[in-house]
């Protein structure tokens, strides 16, 4: 029998018999299975959920559960093709009370065209229409179905579908697509909902297929404060040494040019015969 062709990646190798369900055109390129193994997508947590079963590989010997990213790359695809199907973009609502995963959220938004939540989820913004932030979306995407368990759960009192990223331990309770993923790491979160905006592009036509997406997947990475402020200190004092370190010229010791004007010598005795023509001129006036 032939073999297989696969990708082969930190001495793994994916066959592409794990993307059978998929037409040849959305199979995944060799450096997106990179990005994804070198993001630790795949790496799940030591507890697991009954529902995420049929996701998870197999179990390290340290406990760590490791998902399958063949179906990971899948549930992506097709999370794509549901987030296209809504008409109106603004329809769809992404949401991210993690604080890894604001900044993804704010970008994925910002780039396909929809609405976003970053931070504290307001209870009732879903169902209670007094409320100023009040939304009616046709779709919903979650990055923790734990952390965001109230938008889920009024989700599914007005019948609102539910991508979610799911861990190994997440539940599954309310979720409609689950994508199997790292939801704790923000390298993980921000490459999934980059992955996730350049397929929905791609597939609006914005975006092609044989060039790489211009937008770069760093923007969607978590960015601390601290770090910032660390970074820009580093610059500062970089930038202070390099003046301490610049020579000084000694304009002192400059000589003088020929023909150049000493503003700070005396004025010429003929300056005072000037003063008294003028007060003599302006007395004989009055």
């Amino acid at each position: 029998p032939e073999s297989t062709p696969g990708i082969t990646t930190h001495n793994t190798t994916i066959t592409m018999s794990a993307f059978a369900s998929l037409p040849q055109v959305l199979h995944p390129k060799e450096e997106d299975i990179q990005m994804m193994l070198s993001a630790g997508v795949h790496t799940g947590t030591r507890n697991s959920d009954s529902s995420m079963e049929e996701y998870i590989w197999r179990r390290r010997k340290d406990g760590l559960h490791i998902l399958n990213i063949g179906k990971t790359w899948e549930k992506i695809m097709l999370a794509a093709r549901v987030i296209v199907a809504i008409e109106n973009p603004e329809d769809v609502v992404a949401i991210s009370a993690r604080p890894w995963g604001m900044r993804a959220v704010l970008k994925f938004a910002h780039y396909t065209g929809a609405q976003s939540i970053a931070g504290r989820f307001t209870p009732g913004t879903f169902t209670n229409q007094i409320t100023k932030q009040f939304r009616e979306p046709r779709l919903l995407i979650v990055t923790d179905p734990r952390t965001d368990s109230q938008a889920v759960r009024e989700s599914s009192y007005v019948n609102i579908p539910v991508i979610a990223f799911c861990d190994s331990d997440s539940p599954l309770q309310f979720v409609d697509i689950a994508i199997p993923a790292n939801n704790k790491g923000k390298h993980s979160i921000g490459l999934i909902y980059w992955l996730l905006a350049r397929e929905v592009l791609r597939l609006r036509g914005s975006v092609s297929r044989t060039s790489d997406w211009d937008v770069p997947v760093d923007l969607f990475f978590h960015r601390d404060i601290e770090e910032l402020k660390k970074t820009e200190e580093e610059a500062a004092a970089k930038v202070d040494e390099a003046a301490v370190a610049a020579p000084v010229e000694d304009y002192a010791a400059v000589p003088e040019a020929e023909g150049a004007v000493d503003y700070g010598a005396a004025a010429p005795a003929g300056g005072a015969e000037w003063d008294a023509a003028a007060a003599d001129a302006s007395a004989a006036e009055w």
